[in-house]
């Protein structure tokens, strides 16, 4: 077994001895790698990515991504004022949310952005309420889809609309005078297979080319989500985005021959999750019915191990061989607050730092306070300096909404 299948791309000794444990850093040059490698892999179609502004809602990186051609996928009040922050406005924002408080439909539609409606009254709230939005969408979710073991069976999704309401919606929509629509869908989270990427975005199609006919519709864009997988296990292949990028060109090229979509995808994890990491300190080594490794982060700090079950890849920094079996527990009042159980690592010890693996999305973003524990600090490295670029919460954070 070799702990060092996973590396970190840069020397954090100077954050170790100028900032406590533990914080999230960043690899600005990887996160914008992938990013390319994405736009490079659809440059035979007129392609946007919407980074999920959930997987990082962090300023700095919505910045740089939106720097380099994309957009922001957003679900939340927040998140749209994130976007707005980091300079990205307009049709550069999609928004895309389920049980929309309309005082959220009101911003994105002063934003500018393109509008995606989860439910047929939502489009009759928001005609009524607001107006008429320039760019609009609906989001559909047929009864199968493939690959739904993270997001679900989708007739037991609360997300997005069945054919028959979809072709109701859009409807609505062109009785209303809405000239310019897309088509979304999201049908599969975090997957490495380009086989069931490509099957989905075949249904998508089908149901685009099929209320295309029926409305006469000529829909602007394609968004077919996102769900674009990393390689959480070291043995663990990357999702083979060329070849993807190929087999729905082919699908493009068969179903769209009238008129031609732009094609939309919003990712997130694909984007910056290989490229995010957790670094954190062992504090203590228990030995009871197994050993464990205590150390100073927590599940408030990184939830997904707790959750879902999933697999962080964890390295010792500057240590291997001799190993050991371990639980890494961090020290919430809670027992499933684990990164690893049955962990093969090298023999640890006290003030041993571990580096916790593609954390880049859907890490330092689900944190929480139980236990009144505090958020960490973000740092990115730019390939030459780290930048801190979101400080660490401090108690008198935590207090500061309370009334005593």
């Amino acid at each position: 077994m070799d702990d060092n299948m996973k590396k970190i791309p840069f020397d954090i000794n100077y954050l170790l001895k100028n900032f406590p444990t533990p914080f999230y850093v960043y690899d600005e040059r990887g996160i914008l790698n992938s990013l390319k490698k994405l736009q490079n892999s659809f440059n035979w179609c007129d392609f946007k990515e919407y980074f999920a502004v959930k997987a990082t809602p962090t300023p700095y990186i919505l910045r740089i991504l939106g720097e380099n051609g994309a957009g922001t996928d957003c679900s939340s009040m927040a998140e749209l004022i994130l976007s707005e922050k980091s300079g990205i406005n307009g049709e550069d924002i999609l928004f895309t949310s389920n049980n929309t408080p309309i005082e959220e439909y009101k911003k994105a539609y002063d934003l500018g952005a393109i509008i995606n409606f989860d439910d047929t009254d939502h489009i009759k709230k928001f005609l009524n309420k607001i107006g008429k939005p320039d760019i609009a969408s609906i989001r559909y979710t047929p009864k199968n889809a493939y690959g739904t073991e993270v997001i679900g069976n989708p007739k037991n999704s609360k997300f997005g609309m069945p054919y028959k309401k979809v072709l109701e919606g859009y409807k609505i929509m062109i009785d209303s005078g809405i000239k310019r629509v897309g088509f979304h869908a999201m049908l599969v989270s975090n997957t490495l297979s380009t086989d069931i990427i490509t099957r989905n975005t075949q249904i998508i199609f089908e149901a685009v080319k099929n209320i295309s006919e029926k409305l006469n519709i000529e829909f602007e864009f394609i968004d077919i989500g996102g769900g674009f997988g990393i390689p959480y296990k070291p043995e663990e292949k990357e999702l083979d985005i060329n070849l993807l990028s190929k087999n729905i060109k082919d699908l493009y090229n068969y179903y769209f021959n009238d008129f031609k979509p732009k094609l939309y995808t919003e990712n997130g994890r694909y984007i910056t999750g290989p490229h995010g990491y957790l670094i954190t300190k062992v504090l203590h080594i228990k030995s009871s019915y197994k050993m464990y490794v205590g150390v100073d982060a927590n599940m408030a700090n990184l939830m997904r191990p707790a959750i879902y079950g999933a697999y962080h890849h964890i390295t010792v920094l500057n240590k291997s061989g001799e190993y050991e079996t371990y639980d890494v527990v961090g020290s919430l009042c809670e027992n499933n607050d684990k990164f690893a159980i049955n962990r093969k690592l090298p023999k640890i010890e006290e003030e041993d730092i571990l580096i916790i693996h593609d954390v880049g999305a859907h890490g330092h973003s689900m944190g929480f306070n139980y236990n009144g524990k505090l958020k960490s600090a973000e740092f990115v490295y730019d390939g030459e300096k780290f930048k801190m670029i979101r400080r660490a919460e401090t108690l008198d954070d935590y207090f500061s909404t309370i009334i005593f």
